[in-house]
């Protein structure tokens, strides 16, 4: 009787070693899949737009949910290792804005193409690359005696292989992250030229922020992908400020998807990861079915100021902040539709949320740890492939070979 009541005791016992939640989890049963209403789009020139309804299946869910938690953890560590002087120089952070980078990537196929300003850290998370790679890129080796300037702003073992920094991030299909405001636009029109000539039944999504809007070279690259009809997805993230102006004082017309004029556009709720995804969704088919380019507002929010070195309340109240992070924040509004729908538990997201922030930090302890470049390769990789050649220094007698 003794040896029973001991093998009970040993069960239970290693049963209740198991945590309540995963218990819990899986023991619920959980719906499959459940329907949202989404916003209406309004439209330009478009008769019909995105569907106000949508269907989220609970394996997609945690997917978007995981991926926006990661984002918004990994930028936030940024900021902490920026305030440690760990992290230097330009670093723009998205926190606020998740719904744009994960639904974006939700919307399209891993072979479309992408191009973003310098916002760029959530992009190169969703397009593929690990948080190490992103956080090992962002972090500079500083000499404790400060006797020279190194030549990296990262880590070798960085996406840019410690070359690039925060504003030069690239991936598969990926093209950056580019630190000149604009500039990528006429780029971005340039690679879905590219999706054309070769013949593929790809796109290119085209981002851009409302401050750079307002510039020449970007109308430019509207007439030229209206007039081949390039499948190119121009995109205006609207985060109500650029830099510290607001869209009121900066444009004339803050109507951002109507400024392709004879081009077709849709406004977007971006604070809502299934308002983007069907957007996406949509205008991909667009482009696709050979109508030519297609202009979107993504209406979103920074939490953080224009760049770290920006407090960001000096042109905004503390107050504005926190309404939207209480009212829109992007995380919060998934959550709520999936434990109301019954396709995940409170528990379930906690146990995410845990995991999240062991890979952040995981992650964050690689890249402080993970050495500098060596000299030699600051020639490396010039061109993606061509046979090794010199590359001239900071004067004619230094040399550095260069290998693809």
């Amino acid at each position: 009787m003794r040896k029973m009541l001991a093998a009970v005791s040993r069960v239970l016992s290693g049963a209740s070693q198991k945590p309540a939640s995963r218990v819990l989890v899986a023991s619920r049963n959980f719906a499959n899949d459940a329907t949202f209403e989404i916003k209406k789009c309004d439209l330009h020139r478009l008769e019909e737009g995105p569907p106000v309804t949508t269907v989220l299946t609970r394996e997609d869910g945690l997917k978007y949910y995981r991926m926006m938690q990661t984002v918004r953890r990994m930028e936030l560590k940024a900021d902490q290792l920026y305030k440690q002087k760990i992290i230097r120089g330009f670093c723009h952070l998205c926190d606020g804005q998740e719904a744009c980078c994960v639904g974006l990537e939700a919307g399209i196929n891993p072979t479309d193409h992408l191009i973003t300003a310098y916002r760029a850290h959530g992009f190169t998370f969703t397009r593929g690359l690990s948080v190490r790679e992103i956080l090992a890129e962002l972090t500079e080796l500083v000499c404790s005696a400060h006797v020279y300037v190194l030549p990296f702003p990262g880590r070798k073992g960085g996406c840019a292989k410690g070359k690039g920094g925060s504003m030069h991030m690239y991936a598969k299909n990926f093209y950056g992250g580019n630190g000149i405001v604009g500039a990528q636009v006429p780029l971005g029109a340039g690679i879905a030229l590219a999706c054309k000539y070769n013949g593929k039944d790809e796109v290119c999504l085209t981002l851009y922020g409302d401050g750079a809007a307002n510039q020449g070279q970007i109308f430019e690259a509207y007439n030229m992908a209206a007039l081949w009809k390039l499948p190119c997805i121009f995109i205006c993230e609207n985060n109500r400020y650029g830099m510290g102006t607001s869209v009121e004082r900066a444009a004339a017309s803050t109507d951002y998807y109507k400024r392709g004029d004879f081009i077709p556009g849709l406004r977007v709720d971006g604070m809502d990861i299934l308002c983007v995804r069907e957007a996406t969704r949509f205008a991909a088919a667009y482009c696709r079915s050979g109508k030519g380019p297609i202009l979107m507002e993504l209406q979103t929010y920074r939490y953080h100021g224009h760049s770290m070195s920006d407090p960001g309340v000096s042109y905004r109240t503390r107050e504005e902040i926190q309404e939207v992070r209480s009212k829109s924040d992007p995380i919060m509004l998934l959550k709520d539709r999936m434990v109301n729908s019954n396709l995940a538990s409170v528990e379930e997201l906690k146990e995410i949320d845990v995991e999240v922030r062991k890979e952040i930090e995981d992650a964050a302890q690689f890249a402080t740890a993970d050495p500098e470049p060596p000299l030699e390769e600051l020639g490396y990789h010039i061109y993606s492939s061509d046979p090794p050649f010199e590359v001239r220094g900071a004067n004619q007698w230094i040399k550095f070979k260069s290998v693809s």
